[in-house]
């Protein structure tokens, strides 16, 4: 996993409330095994027409966002079915942070699984960012998981907060297997002792 400790990124709103994961990554594109060549697909129904022609009134549509790797969402984003491939589909399409006032707790988890830094920020505020990414044409923020703070270039500096395990193992770029690798010699002692 890629060790996640500054970004900076052009900001897509999604003015939507409960996205669920069959809407992220629909069921027909879960025939993968790989993690990537999901991006391709994220939010298909909506980002497409039907004759497979971009829907121009989608919001990651729109040519101001394009190249957007920060995604601005309403509450309970994520919900849903518990497919990972939900997030393996915004990581490969580029979306590197996700802000919402919740999240639905296995996608929440499995974002820290996969690189991509879900904040949570209260609905007042995130809808301060709403305000400013429709007032800033390109709006851009900086999320720094080192201070725990989402900044703009326009004065805009707020605290976040994180799981503290979890910040550890993002910024150094620990999943679970890796978290498991840093206990070999213990684990070989261990085989070693029972053979």
């Amino acid at each position: 996993m890629e060790p996640f400790t500054q970004h900076t990124g052009l900001v897509a709103c999604m003015d939507r409330a409960a996205v669920d994961t069959d809407q992220i990554i629909p069921k027909q594109f879960l025939k993968r095994i790989e993690r990537t060549g999901f991006g391709q697909f994220l939010f298909f129904d909506w980002r497409f027409n039907e004759d497979g022609s971009d829907n121009p009134e989608f919001e990651l549509n729109q040519p101001a966002v394009a190249g957007a790797s920060v995604l601005l969402a309403k509450r309970n984003f994520g919900c849903g079915s518990s497919r990972e491939h939900a997030v393996w589909a915004l990581a490969d399409y580029g979306i590197k942070v996700v802000i919402a006032p919740s999240f639905a707790d296995i996608f929440y988890n499995n974002c820290f699984k996969n690189s991509v830094l879900p904040i949570k920020l209260s609905e007042e505020v995130a809808e301060q960012l709403f305000q400013r990414a429709g007032e800033h044409a390109g709006y851009s923020i900086s999320v720094d998981l080192e201070q725990l703070t989402v900044t703009d270039e326009h004065g805009l500096e707020l605290p976040f907060e994180v799981d503290e395990s979890r910040r550890h193992n993002m910024l150094n770029g620990l999943d679970d297997i890796a978290l498991t690798l840093l206990q070999e010699d213990k684990i070989t002692a261990f085989e070693a002792a029972k053979q």
